[in-house]
């Protein structure tokens, strides 16, 4: 699966290459049936030509009908007008309304002339004793459908392959959603038995007074346990939003994370919001986001290094949160990656701890998360950014 996410940019170039390829080689063929119909047509307007030009000069009443009968009026689809002294003689096959007034008819020729004149060179038609008439056409309908059937045929079928892969799509992500909850309650169905084992093995410890700083800690870790718990058994449904001091949140994790990573380690926290600021989150949710968000910083300084929560407010009166670590950088390459599912720098891992922060940033907290600027061997920063509106 993994591969699959690695590789689906690839994939998609070979989808695309190979439907241009097809579309490439349908509209040769195309063309080259329009070209070979364009060419019948300019023969039988030719041949349509010769046969008006043996008509006047015949003297011979059964040529003359059959002529008529068998060359000039078999054309029933080619529009044709002809013309002699910059007059309209004759016209064939042009869409007239019967109600329409001679002028109406004149104004209708007229128009179709001049589109005559800029597709075709006109026939010339020299007759004996007689002023030389021209013989000006266009495309048949059906010439005219050809042309512009590939390109209506592509067109319709590219929308139905986009209906499709939108349909294709939303119901994958679909049946993974439901994996995914499935494994998370699951987990969490799991989780609370060894978590009540630890709560009373926290309880026996307690007995001991040598060890009530081991058996604080161990609170806290189950407490940890706990809420991590919650987490899970609420994936799948809509969380919920409360008003929250963003800066006692994040003071908080940090507090906790200080103490389970390396002590090489230095984290600190910058507060330039107003004193008291509030953004209406799940609080549980953005924990888990500001705690993945700095174990990876943890994991890119190799345990050496410092880690710097910046809070500051937009103009706009958002809320900025820059979360920089002085780690190995983000190949430029990559940053459009970073929060593509499976896409990890780490031997272990399956890469999902980014796609689903940015998920709970996005789609449950109406805000932004990005990577702000990265460089490698110098360290990188993501950025936050939570909208200070009512997402209710």
């Amino acid at each position: 699966m993994l591969d699959l996410y690695h590789n689906k940019s690839r994939v998609k170039i070979s989808v695309v290459l190979i439907a241009l390829l097809l579309a490439g080689l349908s509209l040769f063929y195309t063309q080259w049936l329009v070209r070979k119909l364009a060419k019948e047509e300019e023969k039988m307007i030719d041949l349509y030509a010769k046969a008006i030009q043996y008509v006047a000069e015949s003297e011979l009443e059964e040529e003359q009908t059959f002529f008529l009968e068998k060359i000039i009026s078999s054309n029933d689809a080619i529009p044709v007008i002809l013309v002699q002294k910059e007059k309209i003689i004759d016209s064939k096959n042009i869409n007239i309304p019967k109600k329409a007034s001679p002028k109406q008819k004149d104004d209708i020729l007229q128009k179709e002339l001049a589109l005559m004149k800029q597709h075709h060179a006109p026939i010339v038609i020299k007759i004996k004793n007689a002023t030389t008439s021209y013989v000006y056409y266009h495309d048949s309908d059906l010439l005219v459908q050809l042309r512009y059937y590939p390109s209506i045929l592509l067109l319709v079928v590219a929308i139905f392959g986009y209906i499709a892969y939108l349909a294709f799509s939303s119901s994958r992500r679909a049946e993974q959603n439901r994996v995914w909850v499935g494994l998370a309650k699951e987990t969490a169905h799991q989780l609370g038995t060894p978590i009540s084992s630890l709560m009373a093995w926290v309880e026996y410890l307690k007995m001991d007074p040598n060890l009530d700083e081991v058996t604080v800690e161990l609170q806290k870790d189950i407490k940890r346990l706990e809420m991590i718990t919650a987490r899970f058994s609420s994936i799948g449904s809509e969380p919920t939003l409360r008003e929250e001091d963003i800066y006692f949140i994040i003071l908080g994790i940090t507090n906790y994370l200080q103490r389970r990573i390396s002590s090489k380690v230095k984290m600190t926290v910058i507060n330039d919001l107003p004193r008291g600021t509030q953004i209406k989150l799940n609080r549980h949710l953005f924990e888990w986001v500001i705690e993945n968000l700095c174990k990876n910083a943890v994991d890119a300084m190799v345990s050496v290094g410092a880690l710097t929560i910046h809070l500051q407010e937009a103009p706009e009166g958002d809320v900025i949160i820059d979360i920089t670590d002085t780690g190995k950088g983000i190949a430029k390459n990559q940053l459009t990656k970073v929060f593509n599912p499976g896409f990890t720098t780490k031997k272990r891992g399956w890469g999902l701890g980014l796609t689903l922060a940015k998920r709970i940033v996005q789609e449950y907290h109406k805000g932004k998360i990005f990577v702000k600027s990265s460089e490698i061997d110098k360290g990188t920063t993501f950025r936050i950014i939570l909208r200070g509106i009512d997402f209710s």
